[in-house]
């Protein structure tokens, strides 16, 4: 994920401040200076890490943060509070028309951003949320977009409206409000056109849209992958269309993160979501506290819990529970946790949300590699997987052939399991009557 390099360095000046008893000014003032470059270093905008770093060191430097007795944790809890501020301070929802009176949004931004795919996953949202979105082909020049916006229409079951490559996106624009009062649909998403840089006919293009019909969110899509071009484009768009948010994607990807520091802070406006992967599913909404507990390396621990909500069948985590309790958890249950943690972003993704975890940049967690488990446990029959007892030495010769690996690979994943299987019968036992809940949500893995 994006801030994997910044979060590791922040964690090294901060283990720095929490091995001294006391802390100097100039220790502050030294502590700001790597804080400073690891910003910088990360793409956030100079302007802004300016801000930054002169609002930490003035807090820092007060006399009860050099005389309390744990001044690193005073600094640090001042560096969260800055980086939430910079990031936009409180969660902001897209402002919704009351009753079914339908609401336009026009989304916009550079070509390469993936705005075709993030207006189909923004749909998905308020589909989910009880709307009746309504998908509109506005971009009339790059080849095969409306047949994009109309398969990814289709993957989240949201009807596309399209007239074609002969009209104007304004024309477009006015038919598809038609359309969407006459079928009762409540949420127009217009996907309108891009282009590799910022010029006067798109923005014309835009504005024509903006003065034809009644647009209630002007949302721009930006590649946190751009950096610091990332920022100039939110301020271009900004100052010719006035946009009211942003919704930034690739922040999974291995991108400096510096836009997601910046934008807010330089535009005034709002984060949305974030987009955390390819799947249609994988839009989060842009916590600014969340985000900052990321980046300093403790967690976002209710991000995770809601993902699991979303994804987790509770009657399966129950019955996981259970057969952890009386020693029938078997490998087909190990298959159907293994896919729970695909749905949840993979390991690499979970992990990233735990306090305490921070993984340092150059580890490199490759949740492929568990497609080697997967093969070995689907070469297996119905009867060994939910009897691994049963496998035997010839039995482990068949499954590691029909996997296609070394026989060594079968004998040390059997041997995992039968050790996973009982820690988890004995963590079982430990937590009994001391589930973790949030709200009636029992916390799935390991059956706890």
């Amino acid at each position: 994920m994006a801030f994997e390099s910044l979060s590791e360095k922040f964690q090294n000046v901060f283990k720095g401040l929490r091995s001294k008893g006391r802390l100097t000014e100039a220790d502050v003032k030294a502590a700001c200076r790597e804080v400073k470059m690891a910003l910088l270093e990360a793409d956030v905008n100079f302007k802004v890490v300016k801000q930054f770093t002169k609002a930490v060191q003035t807090r820092a430097t007060g006399e009860d943060v050099l005389n309390s007795l744990t001044p690193g944790q005073t600094v640090i809890k001042y560096v969260n509070e800055e980086l939430v501020k910079m990031m936009g301070e409180t969660t902001t929802e897209i402002p919704l028309l009351p009753g079914d009176q339908i609401m336009v949004l026009m989304m916009c931004g550079l070509q390469g951003a993936g705005k075709t795919t993030t207006v189909a996953k923004l749909a998905a949202k308020y589909k989910e949320k009880g709307k009746k979105p309504l998908l509109v082909a506005c971009d009339i020049y790059r080849p095969a977009a409306i047949e994009q916006l109309q398969i990814n229409g289709k993957k989240v079951d949201v009807p596309v409206f399209s007239m074609g490559t002969n009209h104007k996106p304004v024309d477009i624009a006015k038919a598809a409000i038609e359309h969407a009062k006459e079928n009762g649909y409540n949420m127009i998403f217009l996907d309108t056109a891009g282009r590799l840089h910022i010029d006067e006919e798109l923005m014309q293009e835009l504005q024509d849209v903006k003065e034809g019909v009644d647009v209630h969110q002007t949302i721009l899509t930006v590649d946190s992958m751009t950096g610091q071009d990332a920022v100039n484009v939110a301020s271009t768009f900004d100052e010719k269309l006035s946009i009211d948010g942003v919704i930034l994607t690739k922040l999974d990807s291995d991108t400096r993160g510096g836009a997601a520091l910046s934008i807010s802070s330089i535009t005034g406006k709002p984060i949305y979501y974030v987009g955390m992967g390819e799947k249609l599913s994988d839009l989060e909404q842009f916590y600014p506290d969340r985000m900052a507990s990321r980046i300093l390396g403790m967690g976002d621990v209710l991000s995770l819990i809601e993902k699991a909500e979303a994804e987790i069948d509770e009657a399966k985590a129950a019955e996981l529970g259970k057969k952890i309790k009386d020693s029938s958890y078997d490998f087909n249950d190990f298959l159907d946790q293994m896919e729970q943690m695909k749905k949840m972003g993979g390991l690499s993704s979970i992990l990233s949300m735990l306090p305490g975890m921070g993984l340092p940049a150059d580890l490199d967690i490759d949740d492929d590699a568990l497609k080697g488990t997967e093969a070995i446990i689907r070469s297996m029959t119905k009867e060994e997987r939910s009897k691994p007892a049963i496998i035997n030495p010839s039995r482990k010769r068949r499954i590691a052939a029909g996997a296609g690996v070394d026989i060594s690979e079968v004998n040390r994943l059997v041997k995992q399991f039968e050790q996973s299987k009982k820690m988890m019968k004995q963590m079982s036992g430990m937590m009994s009557g001391k589930k973790m809940r949030r709200g009636g949500f029992k916390f799935p893995f390991g059956g706890m």
